[in-house]
């Protein structure tokens, strides 16, 4: 295994580097404040080919491996985390479905468009009672003689607000009122402005506010045969092909934003002084700063390791689930331990580093909360 990047992945990280401390940094807060989304440097992101970077050529994409995808997701979340999520979610979840068993039609008008980042995508999985356990979803397509008619409600749901369309997780076993199985679930195309969708009430959030949340229903939504992605109950089969990706692309956030708190606290620990020196010179800050380094580096270097694998097309699972998790956890105690740095300064909305002890907790939830993961872990071992 070779520790060193390549020259294109050098150069993948110092472009989205340049373009965060250009376009993104100056903007961060005035994002989180007013909440608002991120349009004119999500379509840059797309210009950058951001959006297409893991998907081939041949598909209008770039073709590029894994890490220069972390790279890149980690330079986005240095400056904003709710840019950074609002882009990965359209670069993977969103239009992975579309590329993977959309049809031409499809394609063209939404998969294509969307890599450019002019027509935005969304993914539906979550709804109120079905978080975690996916086996919970209540939406139903039901077969007709066109195609499907699609009923539910779905929450959680990034980027609702302003999306073009979804990709839909559905059950589609034959009695609504049974659990559903490993292949009672099955993958739609929901194109946002088709009668019957509607989008709810916007989620108020603790961090990345500048990644727009909501509720979205649908109340007999008519689809045609092409909208299914995929075959009939592959929905679950379908996931669990970028699943691992999943966790690595959301380990990855979590570097990214410990990153911007980190180096945030090591420059105030320069240049903050009292009792006649600057802080980082005490030990009790020293110290604290080290503990951050050690888990930035351990974290970032297994991120990077369940990457490898992935390029590799090895098993990642379990590793996948523990770069998540240890990097998900590194980063809530990196940005926390920041704010003790910064002390009362880590309290004002002044500095951003309080934004980056918010934002932190988003990487918890997604792609598996620690204790599913942990959970889930055990079972890799045989427990």
């Amino acid at each position: 295994m070779d520790f060193e990047l390549t020259d294109i992945q050098k150069q993948i990280q110092q472009t989205f580097r340049d373009f965060t401390l250009r376009k993104v940094k100056p903007v961060a807060a005035k994002l989180d404040e007013e909440k608002i989304f991120p349009t004119k440097l999500f379509k840059e992101a797309g210009e950058l080919g951001f959006f297409g970077m893991r998907y081939p050529e041949s598909a209008g994409g770039s073709g590029l491996d894994i890490t220069s995808y972390c790279l890149a997701v980690m330079e986005l979340a240095r400056g904003s985390l709710s840019l950074a999520v609002s882009c990965t979610m359209q670069s993977l979840m969103g239009t992975f479905f579309l590329f993977r068993f959309g049809d031409e039609e499809i394609r063209k008008k939404y998969f294509i468009e969307a890599l450019k980042g002019k027509k935005i995508g969304a993914i539906c999985m979550t709804e109120p009672n079905a978080g975690s356990d996916l086996f919970g979803i209540k939406s139903v397509a039901k077969i007709t003689e066109d195609g499907f008619v699609l009923n539910g409600q779905k929450t959680w749901v990034t980027s609702a607000p302003v999306a073009d369309f979804f990709t839909v997780l559905a059950r589609t076993s034959p009695d609504e009122h049974q659990p559903v199985t490993q292949t009672g679930l099955s993958i739609f195309f929901v194109p946002a402005n088709l009668e019957g969708v509607m989008i709810g009430k916007t989620i108020e959030k603790l961090g990345v506010c500048g990644s727009l949340t909501s509720e979205v229903s649908f109340s007999d939504v008519k689809l045609p045969k092409n909208y299914l992605l995929g075959e009939i109950g592959s929905g679950t089969k379908c996931l669990m092909e970028i699943l691992a990706e999943i966790r690595i692309m959301t380990a990855a956030l979590a570097i990214g934003v410990a990153t911007a708190a980190f180096e945030d606290a090591v420059e105030y620990s320069k240049t903050r002084e009292q009792f006649g020196k600057t802080i980082g010179t005490f030990q009790a800050i020293k110290m604290k700063l080290a503990d951050m380094a050690v888990q930035l580096e351990t974290a970032k270097h297994y991120v990077f390791y369940a990457a490898w694998l992935s390029e590799k097309n090895l098993p990642r699972q379990k590793e996948s689930m523990i770069a998540k998790l240890y990097a998900s956890e590194c980063a809530n105690s990196i940005c926390d331990q920041a704010t003790r740095v910064f002390a009362s300064y880590g309290f004002a909305m002044e500095y951003p580093v309080q934004r980056y002890f918010r934002d932190a907790r988003f990487t918890l939830i997604g792609g598996g909360t620690s204790e599913i993961l942990k959970n889930n872990i055990g079972k890799e071992l045989g427990l």
